[in-house]
Order: structure tokens, then sequence, then C-alpha cells
């Protein structure tokens, strides 16, 4: 049988790829790296960059590639029969990176290098390469005693496991709850856009009447406008319980054990390494330098903010009982209330601007705004193989025709698809033994509601938001010039610097000069009108204060959770204490005794953020004032544009993330700038 993973393409062939495909190519394609390895030691005394380095980024990156679609292809088009292949390959991938970090020859032909003449003949980003490395296998436990070494690697393999089953209960428990309306009177309030997607979606599961799911951009809109409270609980507890021991489908998909496991996992292979616990870990690869330090910085913006935010929730507190005579909030009013208070002080409402964002002008509208920043030029390219009909590709080139990289486009929500929005990389930029270079490939990937009828796909003003995020994170990976693999586009960046450009890149959808092309009535293509615009920029930073504080909640609950656990934490209740202490604390807005958000936090427990989700604040300083200086200078200044190009999206991860700000912004970050943004008076 052909195996089109293991056929030397350029791009995936994804609709050849099976399930059956899928193990005997990663084994193969470990198999290799290891015979590689092997040879590579084996077979020199003393190690350049060409005879070490090379060989094995060949060969990993084949495996890369090959596992790449596979696994996007479990997040966007799940299936059982994909979803058991992919597991079955996690303690291969889980053993071949222990098997790497822990190989003595090879650690040993590192340091040989890393102490050679010729290491000081390497670039930057190859030498960031090899100081990487060594850090890495450092973090593999190459230092430990056999025993541990062996314990290590169990960890790892048991780990991996655990976060694809969270990450799966999770997909399962958002699917498996829906509500199902015949009523068209139990829809007062819910705007026309909202009531068609859940007439298609029950219309697609052979219904009758309109149905509502848990995926956000079905679930959002009935929580921000559905005047049928009944239907908000529903909703609300559907949400807010999945994947746990509570709610309508409790125990059915219960995250309870597997995230209890995860937190014990994690703190006994930070203290195999010689830690005190996991976020001291999870920190000697970020640019914070301590727990303390991150700690610092969360709590002073949170003190900033909560005063601001008290106010904010006490607004619609008054807002409620005095027009609409309520006088208790229940979690699943604040948000149709803050809605109302928000229409009545701005009259301006998400829907309402919705007919002027339609897809084609959003997505040309963007590549415009990246055109006229760094000067690249963005076009549709046909004849892709992709894993669905919806899905579009792109070619990227430079100011000067220079192909620099391409990416998948993946816009709409669906069942089997993963919920939320993220890029990841498809093929990454390296020069080849042969001297050529392989241009990198991103995925990027949303979940909005998709055309109906004869009407194109009109998306909320968030919904550009998010899509501008996700881009950012596009170019930062697509648009570099690091030719070294491992510190290429996205790979090397910290964690807590890899926002930045994401978040930077949000900064055009709220600036009228943008505006004025992103947006265009998708019936008669008249601009976003002057008094919308001023009434959507002056909405800007309503409650800010509170959405802050939330972002903060989740980043002190991460990291406290990370920090505080002992090894003698036998509580079946600790992360649930965490959280609770942290609300007392930080929050404004009471959570619900039945509320399980935890068990669907897939940032920290199935992601790559444990201990790290407060690097989208941390970023989110670096990007308000890396945007200052545009507001400073010309929100499109070509000449600011490019350096921002050259010193932070050209350069991947071949240099310390506080050396690039310093040389896009001339000093050191400053908080004020987020702190202006976000319309936080502290």
């Amino acid at each position: 049988m052909s195996n089109p993973l293991l056929e030397n393409t350029s791009l995936p062939q994804f609709s050849k790829i099976l399930p059956e495909h899928v193990k005997p190519a990663v084994e193969k394609a470990i198999a290799d790296c290891k015979k590689t390895i092997e040879q590579v030691i084996k077979n020199n005394d003393s190690y350049t960059w060409d005879n070490l380095v090379e060989p094995i980024n060949d060969v990993d990156d084949i495996l890369g590639k090959l596992w790449s679609p596979v696994s996007h292809m479990n997040s966007v088009v799940n299936s059982e029969e994909l979803r058991d292949a992919y597991e079955s390959c996690l303690p291969l991938l889980s053993e071949y990176g222990t098997f790497v970090g822990q190989h003595q020859g090879l650690f040993e032909a590192y340091q040989n290098l890393a102490t050679s003449d010729e290491y000081q003949t390497l670039d930057t980003a190859q030498r960031k390469v090899i100081d990487n490395a060594l850090r890495d296998f450092t973090l593999s436990g190459i230092a430990l005693p056999s025993e541990q070494k062996k314990r290590y690697g169990e960890i790892v393999t048991r780990l991996s496991e655990l976060g694809s089953t969270f990450s799966n209960n999770l997909l399962d428990a958002t699917h498996a709850y829906t509500v199902n309306i015949t009523d068209e009177s139990e829809l007062d309030g819910l705007p026309d856009s909202a009531k068609d997607a859940a007439a298609a979606q029950a219309k697609a599961q052979e219904k009758e009447g309109w149905l509502f799911t848990l995926d956000i951009p079905s679930y959002l809109p009935v929580m921000m406008y559905c005047d049928n409270r009944e239907l908000r609980e529903k909703l609300y507890r559907g949400f807010v319980t999945r994947a746990s021991d509570q709610g309508p489908n409790a125990g059915e998909y219960d995250n309870s054990d597997i995230m209890n496991e995860i937190l014990a996992l994690r703190h006994e292979l930070a203290k195999l390494l010689g830690f005190d616990n996991f976020a001291e870990k999870s920190l000697a690869t970020k640019m914070a330098n301590s727990t303390n330090e991150v700690l610092g910085f969360l709590e002073d913006l949170a003190k900033k903010s909560k005063s601001q935010g008290i106010e904010d929730l006490e607004q619609v507190k008054e807002f409620a009982q005095k027009n609409y005579d309520v006088n208790e909030l229940a979690p699943w009013d604040l948000t149709y209330y803050s809605e109302k208070l928000k229409q009545s002080r701005f009259a301006i409402s998400d829907e309402e601007l919705r007919p002027y964002f339609p897809e084609h002008k959003v997505v040309s509208g963007l590549f415009e705004v990246v055109n006229r920043l760094f000067g690249i030029k963005i076009t549709e390219k046909t004849g892709i193989d992709t894993w669905h009909e919806d899905v579009k590709f792109y070619d990227i080139h430079d100011a000067n025709q220079h192909y620099r990289g391409s990416f998948y486009l993946d816009l709409y929500a669906r069942a089997k698809k993963r919920g939320g929005a993220w890029m990841d990389d498809c093929v990454g930029r390296r020069k080849l033994t042969s001297g050529e270079v392989q241009y990198p490939v991103a995925y990027l990937t949303c979940n909005f509601n998709g055309p109906i009828g004869e009407k194109p796909a009109l998306f909320t003003h968030d919904e550009v938001v998010t899509l501008f995020h996700e881009f950012g994170h596009g170019i930062h990976h697509m648009l570099t010039q690091i030719d070294a693999c491992g510190v290429s586009g996205i790979d090397g960046v910290p964690w807590d610097a890899v926002e930045l450009p994401s978040q930077f890149l949000e900064n055009w959808c709220w600036q009228p000069e943008a505006l004025a092309f992103i947006s265009g009535h998708y019936e008669t293509g008249e601009s976003l009108p002057e008094d919308m615009l001023d009434k959507m920029l002056a909405a800007k930073n309503y409650q800010s204060a509170m959405q802050m504080l939330r972002q903060l909640e989740f980043s002190l609950f991460d990291f406290l959770m990370h920090s505080n656990y002992k090894s003698d934490t036998e509580n079946d209740q600790y992360i649930q204490q965490v959280l609770n202490e942290v609300r007392d604390r930080y929050s404004v807005v009471p959570a619900a005794d039945f509320n399980r958000f935890q068990h669907g936090f897939g940032h920290i427990f199935g992601g790559g953020y444990a201990a790290g989700y407060y690097s989208y604040k941390w970023a989110e300083v670096l990007s308000a004032d890396a945007f200052s200086r545009f507001e400073e200078e010309g929100v499109f200044n070509s000449a600011v544009g490019k350096d921002f190009l050259n010193h932070i999206l050209e350069k991947g991860g071949s240099q310390e993330p506080s050396e690039l700000f310093k040389a896009f912004r001339g000093r050191e970050p400053n908080i004020d700038a987020l702190l202006r943004h976000s319309g936080i008076a502290a």
C-alpha cells in the first residue's frame, strides 16, 4: 500500500490521507530519525553544523511534516478512526522525544560543537539553535540517574496521552449537548443571523425549528440577545459544566481525574529536574525570570483594574434594576444586561455591525493592512488539496516580488471541528542541504458562522479581531528570514513573547483608516457609516476592566495552581480551591457554585499554556507598547512597519525577545500603553 504521508510532496495530500496510513508512517519516520542520530555519532569524532545539526534536521523535518497534517486533521475533521490512529502515535512520539533528549552521545556531540572553534564562525541563529539544544537536554533529564531518566520518559508519555484525552472529552462534551426550539416566540430578541444559523443547524440534523449548540457562534448570541431567560440558563449550564461532574451531561466526559493526574505528574516531572514546582520549570524557557516576577506583574495589573471592574459591574446591576426591575443578576443574565446597557449607552451592537463585515471584505481588508504595513502581497491559489471544501489557500510575496510562504484558511465552525481559533505550522522555513530554501506554510483556523443561503458569511467585529490575531501569528511564522530550523518563524520564540505579533495586529481593527477598507455593507458595499464607527470606537473599552480581570483570573489560577502544588496534595478539591481563592481575591463577578470552567480550560490542560497563560497579558504589554510607536509616527507608516518586519517578524526565535523589542522600540517595554489602550485609568 502506498502511503501519502511518506511521499515527498511540498504540501500534504489531505484527500489521500487515511487513518491506516498514520501509524506506519510515524514508525518509519521515527526509525529513520534514530538511525540517523546513531550514524552521526558513530561516523564523527569532531562535530560541525554540517555533520551534526543538518542531517538530524533533515530527518526530523520529514517526521514533522508528516505528523503536522495528521495532528491538524484530528482537530478539524475529527473521527473515531482518525482519533485512534492519532492517539496510537502519541506514546511513540513521546518516546522519541525522550530518546533524543536523554541521548548521552548526542548531548556530548552538541557540547563538543558548542566549545569548538567552528561555533564562533556560526551565525547568531545557528548559535541559538545549539544553546537551546543544550538547555533542552538539561530539561529532558540528561543528567539524571538511569532510573529517574526512565521515570521521566514514562511521565512525558503519560502527560501526552492525558492532554489528548482532556481535549477529546471537551470536544465530545461540547457536541453532545444541544437545545432544540420549535416555537419561534421563545427566541424573541435573538438576531436573524443567529436564528438563520440555528435553523440551518436543525435542518442539517433533520430536526424541526432551531438547534443551538455550545459552539461559540451559536452559544454567544443567545447569551447576549435572547429574551428567553430559561434558554439562556440552559445553554449557560451546559457550557460552564462541559466535561465535568456537574450539569446536564454530568460525568459523561468528566475531566476531573485527568486534571488531577496531569497536575501530579507535572509536579513530579519538575521535582525530578530540580525545580521546586512546575511553574519554575515552565519559566526555564520563557522571557519572565521568576515566579515572583510573574505573580507581581499579574497582581499589579489586577490591583490597577479592580476598582474600575467593580464599577463596571455595579453599572450593569443598576441598569437592570432601574430599567427591567431585575434585582438579582444570575450568571446567565450578566452578558444579556451588559449588552442592553452597551446598546443604551452607545446605541450600537455587534449585530448592527455584522452586515458591514462580510467575509470577502474583511479578508481582503486584512490583506490590504499587511500590504501597507509590510509591503507583502497575498494571492489566492486554486487547485490545492485541502481537508474540506470550505478551505482556501494563499501565497505571500514580499515588496520585491519574492515568494515568502503560504497558508490555508479555514474559517467556519462545523461538526467534528475543535472550537476556538488558532494558527499552526504545516511546514517550517529552513535551508536544505542542497542550498535551496524550504518556505513556510501555515494553517489558520477559526470557528465563525459560514454563509447561509444567498447571504455571505457575516462577521461580528469581535470575530474580525480574532481573524487579525491569528493572522498575526501567521505572518510571524511565514515572514521569517531565518534559515536555521528550530529558531525560524515561531519556533524557539519564548511562549510569553509569541503573542506579540498576534495581539499587535489586532490594533488595526480599531483604526478608522483601516476600517474604511476592512468594512463594507454586504448588499450596498457602503463603508461603515461615520456615526456607527464613532459609536463602535466609543464602546471599544466598555467593561474593559471586567474583561481584564477575567483574563487575570485565568492567568493567576493557572500560575498559582502550578506553583503552589505540593507532592502530598491528595485533595480532589485542590484545583477548585485554588480557583475559588483567586476569584475571592480578584474577581468582581461571582461564579455559580456549579461552574466548572477549569474542566474546559484546554489552553493549560490540553495545550501548551500550562503555567504560561499569563503570556497573553505579558505579550499584550509588548504589543500595546509596540503599537504606540505607530500611534506616534503614523498607523500606516511604512518605515515603522519595515522596522517591525525586520526586528520582530523576520527574526523568529533567533534572538531573545527583549533584545528584539528594544531594537524596534529603542527602549524597554512600558506597561502604561496597555492600560491606556484598555481604557483603565490606573
